[in-house]
């Protein structure tokens, strides 16, 4: 009997635990999910971004910065939607992170036709009826369009609603694509009421146990070092374009007093890693349970994902400025 056990044990490890949402999930192979987990080596890197692109501001950075990055095919942008004090609920921020989003690629001289996509108005509340937004069946569509061996990359750096929706409405999505999301806190952390991660509980959930190959950039206490100043904006973003100067200028209007501050521009490292994971290196662990606590819940029986556990601001505020700087006028 025990042998028997072990046998089991052993395949399921191999193949990843089961998901305990209830959804029907492709099942990939624990070698073939890893081997999609590896960075991509070629280059550009075919990409789609989604966004809750007026909820603060470092979404415009992140934004910004995938665009002007030669390394990176950006084939499609999708706004998610997201509630606190700049939005009414989740279908004004979308539409308010839609048209943010047409303001970044106006001062980029980018077209937004076929390029830009609304996502959803609401949260995930029944799985069993996800909401078909644009950004959902974009996304499907392109995943069908790529494979296992030349994956779609989808970095998003939100609420994971759309993502989440699209893997609910056609599940076989998941062998096709890589999910690199900044969004929830540290595994170690006590609890994962962070706001990317909270707004959305049924979606986060979805991205934990579907077994879509899945980079996470927790918040806290990772992405919490990616900080940077008024001082540094201004000698490297401000001037560098209509872009640059809108940078500058909601980066200081978001707060009155800059004595002694910095800010977080948490989503730009989604988009570095992609660029270079050298400079937020991770681990691959089992994916965690997600608790209707906000909480996580550990079973080693369960698929692998990769977790970022450290930030090198320094290289990639390098890069950006150094990208950003062709922007400037000549």
């Amino acid at each position: 009997m025990k042998s028997v056990l072990g046998i089991a044990l052993f395949l399921v490890m191999i193949i990843g635990g089961p998901p305990v949402t209830g959804q029907n999930y492709p099942v990939i192979s624990e070698g073939g999910r890893i081997r999609m987990l590896k960075h991509p080596e070629s280059r550009p890197v075919r990409m789609v971004f989604d966004t809750d692109t007026y909820n603060e501001i470092d979404d415009q950075f992140a934004l910004v910065y995938a665009l002007i990055s030669p390394e990176l095919d950006v084939q499609a942008v999708y706004a998610a939607p997201f509630k606190n004090s700049r939005s009414k609920g989740p279908k004004d921020g979308m539409e308010k992170s839609y048209e943010e989003i047409l303001r970044i690629l106006d001062k980029l001289d980018r077209s937004a036709d076929e390029f830009a996509f609304r996502g959803s108005t609401n949260y995930v509340t029944n799985p069993e009826n996800p909401e078909r937004s644009e950004a959902a069946l974009d996304l499907i569509r392109r995943a069908k369009r790529s494979s296992p061996d030349d994956p779609l990359y989808v970095v998003a750096v939100g609420a994971i609603t759309n993502v989440g929706n699209a893997i609910l409405i056609d599940p076989s999505i998941i062998k096709n694509i890589v999910v690199v999301w900044l969004g929830g806190n540290g595994h170690n952390w006590p609890h994962q009421r962070e706001f990317n991660f909270r707004q959305d509980l049924n979606a986060s959930r979805v991205i934990f146990d579907s077994g879509v190959p899945f980079v996470q950039c927790p918040c806290t206490p990772v992405v919490t070092h990616f900080r940077t100043t008024v001082p540094e904006m201004e000698r490297y973003v401000g001037g560098r374009g209509p872009i640059g100067d809108y940078l500058l200028d909601i980066f200081k209007r978001y707060r009155k007093d800059h004595f002694g501050w910095s800010k977080v521009l948490w989503d730009m490292t989604a988009v570095a890693w992609v660029i270079n994971d050298s400079w937020l290196p991770s681990d691959l662990v089992h994916s965690p349970i997600v608790t209707d606590n906000y909480t996580l819940s550990f079973d080693n029986s369960r698929h692998m994902i990769r977790t970022v556990y450290y930030v090198d601001r320094d290289p990639i505020f390098r890069d950006f400025f150094t990208k950003l700087e062709r922007q400037k006028p000549k």
